[in-house]
């Protein structure tokens, strides 16, 4: 373990519930900011289907007459 003497000055009963705790605010921090600013995230969870948008124009292919 990369931090092994951490333990020897933070008991594991303290610091491994503070570890996970901060992990879970941070993951429901980010998760709470998607919801909020933007569109897309409230559409989806209310079982919206998205919108199909061509990703590449058209493009027009010239045939050449190889008998010339």
């Amino acid at each position: 373990m990369i931090y092994g003497k951490m333990w020897c000055v933070v008991k594991p009963t303290v610091g491994i519930p503070l570890i996970l705790g901060a992990v879970a605010v941070g993951s429901f921090s980010v998760h709470l900011a998607l919801a909020t600013n933007t569109t897309w995230v409230k559409a989806f969870l209310n079982g919206k289907a998205a919108e199909k948008q061509a990703s590449i124009a058209p493009v027009e292919v010239a045939v050449l007459d190889a008998k010339k």
